[in-house]
């Protein structure tokens, strides 16, 4: 009998890394209710924080880390894996040693869809999705699904994420020498970026004044949008061709200048969540007036993504769930990276110095296919952002974590092989070793 078959009472569960907060912590309980076994491994001194029950500690390299985790599946006789991020040094090891045990892995992600959904896959999200990128399987699997109902918004709130976050990350710190070969996968500082969402608070007001201008100027011109992402999150560092993302913007911005008809304008847009001292405005003015396009690109820190989706033109972005609030208006969208939305007559299938002058939009029917089969067979209906986010994500976690999914294809050495194509877009086994013991 597969692992995977088991009835409830003889699945164990073993919890990695979750979003910092109480999640991790409350799906267990209710899971344990259920006579499932819980296990939890951790790493660092939040996740102690974010889990104040008993727990197997991990205090050694990361280079011991294969080992370790591998031990405690066979140990623990553990059937599933829960984690939250798939590109996580700790993460890729624990996935791929658990693979080649045939043991599956649940991965927890933002959503595809927001606001309201969460992305809740088997083995990968993202560019690491089992899903498949062909516009006739979307279509097909779509025939008969009914469309999302009506329901309630998932109510959110910054200030719980940040209270969560706050308290997560000074545990971290607090904790450096319960746990002191620990490296943060995170590429800024907690206390940066602390630092970097007081001043952009600080100064708000005149940011969203100063980007209802530059929209407002461009409500007359025919204009594309660029959505920037975060430079340190891994949809740039694993999943695309950048490695940062003011070298994504630089490649969009050189591709406009020579190939973007004269009457067309860029607008760049600050990421939301962007809390980095990072230059923008100064950065794309310098590269602008370089290139000669000074008087067409436009940069903007604020205004309503979705209001400006409806109205660009085209969308480029590196792979952003941007595309999706642009797609479901029909606007055409070209992604330079890896995506889960990267279906051809869903997005532009071409090079994006083609993509200026006429861009096809979504085929007819293609969006609406497309979100009902993510619907069906990853998004799950919850946040992370306030009290009633939480007990809704955590209700839905159980009823998917406790069907009996179909038994996996392949071998457990096919799995592997699988998962061992990822390696390219995470830098290799190695490479993620390496970096995370620097």
């Amino acid at each position: 009998m597969s692992p995977h078959d088991l009835p409830a009472d003889r699945r164990s569960f073993l919890f990695l890394q979750g979003p910092p907060g109480p999640l991790f912590h409350r799906l267990a309980a209710v899971l344990r209710e259920r006579d499932v076994t819980v296990h939890r491994i951790n790493i660092c001194g939040g996740d102690r924080a974010d889990w104040p029950d008993k727990a197997v500690d991990f205090r050694q390299r990361f280079t011991d880390w294969p080992v370790f985790v591998d031990r405690f599946l066979r140990q623990e006789k553990i059937t599933d894996i829960l984690l939250f991020g798939d590109c996580r040094p700790f993460h890729v090891v624990a996935r791929r040693i658990a693979s080649m045990r045939g043991i599956r892995t649940h991965v927890l992600e933002e959503g595809y869809l927001r606001p309201h959904w969460m992305t809740f896959e088997l083995e990968g999200v993202n560019a690491h999705s089992r899903l498949q990128r062909e516009k006739n399987w979307f279509l097909e699997q779509a025939r008969g699904l009914p469309d999302d109902d009506a329901l309630p918004p998932v109510t959110a709130s910054f200030r719980r994420r940040a209270r969560d976050a706050t308290r997560h990350y000074t545990a971290v710190h607090m904790g450096a020498l319960a746990y002191p070969h620990y490296r943060t996968h995170r590429s800024v500082l907690p206390v940066v970026e602390g630092l970097g969402w007081i001043w952009k608070y600080a100064v708000g007001r005149a940011r969203e004044r100063a980007a209802e201008r530059v929209v407002a100027d461009l409500s007359r011109k025919r204009f594309f949008l660029l959505p920037l992402q975060l430079s340190g999150d891994y949809q740039i560092r694993s999943h695309s061709p950048f490695p940062t993302m003011p070298a994504a913007a630089d490649y969009v911005l050189e591709s406009f200048a020579a190939h973007a008809p004269p009457d067309a304008h860029l607008l760049v847009k600050t990421h939301p969540l962007d809390c980095s001292f990072f230059n923008w405005k100064g950065f794309v003015r310098r590269r602008a007036r370089k290139l000669g396009i000074a008087d067409r690109v436009h940069y903007a820190d604020g205004g309503d993504l979705e209001e400006l989706a409806a109205e660009t033109a085209g969308m480029i972005c590196v792979n952003s769930t941007s595309a999706t609030l642009a797609l479901q208006v029909d606007t055409p969208v070209c992604v330079l990276g890896e995506a889960i939305y990267k279906v051809p007559g869903l997005v532009f299938d071409g090079h994006v110095d083609d993509f200026w002058i006429d861009p096809p939009p979504p085929e007819p029917g293609l969006y609406e296919a497309f979100r009902r089969v993510l619907l069906r067979e990853c998004l799950i209906r919850g946040g992370l952002a306030s009290e009633s986010a939480v007990t809704t994500l955590v209700a839905s976690m159980t009823e998917k974590l406790l069907e009996r999914a179909p038994r996996r294809e392949g071998s457990p050495a096919n799995q592997s092989s699988t998962l061992a194509k990822c390696a390219a877009h995470e830098g290799g086994l190695k490479d993620a070793m390496r970096s995370s013991c620097a």
